[in-house]
């Protein structure tokens, strides 16, 4: 019978024992949608998704580790890999949407519209997003080490707020080009963009608003400590995260942004084989 088991020193890394149901469903449904979204990649050719692939692949790997862990909780290699994989995820989406709304401004030539220079607009949200990603892996492996729990914690925390702060910041951005857009393009002729700009617009909002809500979870979920609520119960992991992060792949599954085309792709850090590249 599966059991909280403590490490030699009496530390125990869970605590709760995690659900087994609850991860093999969220198991099979990451799965299932990381295959969808691998699909449409390889029919698009749209390499600017390749981070939301892995980060599914991360999802999947992350709870069939919980998986493991259930009748194995003393095992830290089981709960640092589905720790650190379902952390990491949403950064990587993140990574992602960064690159769609550089692609949607090049696609209908809005350059000047757009609140940061197009050029610096990918890199800049990518590398604070690539920061996040190797900050938070840092802390979250630490936080097996007994004695960095404390540090790790704070190592974590440090991730997380950077990660919501820009991404706040890139919502802000989004919003206000698409503001100005809406205004200039109102008074172009019909030959005006073909690409379907707000639809890609409204899909990126709505990921957009599932990473930054889960991100805020998170930095309370740290915050709060090992001991606290958050960390001491397993519902609001999968209410807060889970879920979220399973409908922002389905919402981008469905409403997938591979069509986009701009014209030049020297802004992008993943360009199509029959663009331009850097």
């Amino acid at each position: 019978m599966a059991k909280l088991v403590p490490l030699s020193g009496g530390y125990y890394l869970w605590k709760y024992l995690p659900s087994l149901a609850a991860a093999a469903i969220f198991a099979v449904l990451f799965g299932v949608v990381t295959c969808v979204h691998s699909f449409r990649l390889w029919r698009s050719r749209a390499w600017f998704n390749i981070p939301f692939v892995v980060g599914g692949a991360f999802e999947f790997i992350g709870y069939v580790f919980r998986i493991i862990a259930r009748n194995n909780t003393a095992s830290i290699t089981s709960y640092s890999v589905q720790s650190v994989l379902i952390l990491l995820a949403p950064v990587l989406f993140a990574a992602s949407v960064y690159m769609t709304l550089g692609r949607i401004i090049r696609s209908i030539n809005a350059e000047k519209l757009s609140l940061v220079p197009v050029r610096w607009l990918t890199k800049l949200f990518v590398i604070s997003d690539v920061i996040a990603f190797w900050v938070q892996g840092g802390g979250a492996g630490l936080m097996v080490v007994q004695s960095m729990g404390t540090i790790s914690k704070v190592i974590v925390i440090i991730g997380l707020v950077i990660q919501v702060v820009m991404f706040s910041f890139f919502i802000v951005t989004s919003i206000m080009f698409y503001r100005r857009a809406q205004q200039q393009l109102r008074y172009e002729a019909s030959d005006g963009p073909q690409i379907p700009w707000r639809h890609h617009m409204f899909t990126l909002y709505a990921v957009s608003g599932l990473i930054l809500i889960r991100s805020i979870y998170r930095v309370v979920e740290y915050a709060m400590g090992m001991n606290g609520y958050l960390l001491s119960n397993e519902w609001p992991l999968y209410v807060f995260d889970t879920v979220l992060m399973f409908l922002a792949m389905v919402i981008w599954a469905v409403r997938y942004p591979g069509q986009i085309r701009p014209k030049k792709a020297e802004m992008e850090l993943i360009a199509p084989e029959d663009e331009e590249s850097i």
